[in-house]
């Protein structure tokens, strides 16, 4: 990239326009034209980064069990998750209050939860990570707690089913934890992201479960009863969080029947990928803490998304041109990848590898993440990556 008046008269850029490629296109030559067009091509893929030096593990970690107010027992939900979805990792959530008119999920069943999650767990093959959901109203009515261990403790406030300012900042502080909020555009049940603190937003959120994705106010992938302005995802980017994204499928059912009377986008359920070295509680939880992941629906979806060979979730300070490398792959043709830069719709594309240079800081701190829309209509989403512009030192005049 050696033309002097690119970055005057472009926004962005790709490999396409480099020096060797616009030479191999104006050569003239008459010999083998298919070789000669690879020849050219393949000058784009020598701006592409290294293979990634991480996996990718596929997970659900949102569902319930007859110890709440779902169907399927302990043993019939790991097993459906591990033998018939063949999935690589799982969490089991059941709900604190145990379900209107059963008894809470403290103690035995607390205790069977432990026990079961260290029981199925198998490093390198199947990973369990200990969790619940517990009410945590103001600030986040539906959240989900996630153990780094597999002998945890429950938090319980002053109040069940309440949190306060400071109980909420002691769990969030902690390394062994980790707090995911879903439902978050509901209006009984979700947070308002437009108002909470920035001390308390949480690392992640779940971006869609069953046809109620949190993206954006609006998004066409909600059908819930209620949706409220300020409990979406880009309400909380906007306002400068830190916050990647998983998916889940929070199945009540699972092992047992299908969810019924869903249609259109209902029918697919959520999962989450993570980018992490092997499949162990340690390297899957500590990817989930490191924003090192990304939701999507259903059936499977590859995606290698790196910033000048940062990855998705992480944060870096570079006075350096932006170069965007993405990769996609899936179980069905990808109709659209969309990178969204600061919550807007910045570039579209249908090839599933490429480069982008992206020449304009717009903020002190950009975030770029991507949608990928599939062509038989599921999505999956990226947890961001930040930029933020290196300032240049004023040399001075003495």
């Amino acid at each position: 990239m050696k033309n002097q008046e690119r970055k005057q008269a472009r926004r962005y850029d790709t490999p396409y326009r480099c020096r060797e490629l616009t030479a191999g296109v104006y050569s003239g030559y008459a010999g083998d034209r298919q070789k000669r067009i690879e020849e050219t091509f393949a000058h784009e893929k020598e701006f592409y980064p290294e293979k990634s030096r991480y996996h990718i593990y596929f997970g659900d970690i949102h569902g319930h069990s007859s110890l709440s107010d779902g169907s399927p027992d302990i043993d019939a939900y790991y097993k459906d998750i591990r033998d018939r979805e063949k999935l690589d990792f799982c969490a089991l959530t059941d709900h604190d209050h145990g379900g209107v008119g059963r008894s809470e999920l403290f103690g035995e069943k607390w205790e069977l939860t432990k026990q079961k999650a260290a029981e199925y767990y198998e490093p390198g093959r199947f990973t369990t990570i200990l969790g619940y959901e517990r009410d945590s109203y103001p600030w986040y009515n539906n959240l989900v707690v996630y153990y780094a261990g597999h002998d945890g403790e429950m938090l319980r406030g002053a109040v069940d089913g309440e949190i306060t300012r400071e109980e909420l900042l002691a769990a969030l502080r902690r390394e062994d934890l980790l707090l995911v909020p879903h439902d978050t555009y509901n209006l009984t049940a979700g947070a308002d992201l437009g108002t909470i603190p920035p001390e308390l937003f949480t690392p992640l959120i779940e971006i869609y479960s069953r046809g109620d994705s949190a993206e954006y106010f609006g998004n066409p992938c909600n059908t819930e009863v209620f949706r409220c302005e300020g409990g979406f995802w880009q309400d909380a980017l906007k306002r400068g969080a830190r916050m990647g994204c998983i998916a889940a499928s929070d199945d009540h059912f699972r092992g047992v029947k299908d969810f019924p009377n869903y249609s259109g986008i209902d029918v697919f359920a959520g999962k989450t990928a993570v980018l992490a070295e092997e499949n162990t509680l340690e390297a899957v939880f500590g990817a989930l803490k490191a924003r090192r992941c990304y939701g999507f629906m259903d059936g499977r979806v590859w995606i290698d998304f790196r910033i000048n060979g940062h990855y998705m979730g992480e944060e870096f300070t570079d006075s350096k041109d932006r170069s965007l490398y993405i990769k996609v792959e899936a179980d069905a043709p990808v109709k659209t990848i969309t990178v969204v830069k600061n919550c807007r719709n910045y570039i579209e594309t249908r090839q599933t590898e490429l480069m982008i240079f992206d020449y304009r800081a717009e903020q002190e701190t950009d975030h770029y993440y991507l949608r990928v829309e599939l062509a038989d209509g599921r999505l999956a989403w990226t947890s961001p990556i930040w930029v933020t512009a290196e300032k240049k030192k004023r040399r001075k005049i003495y």
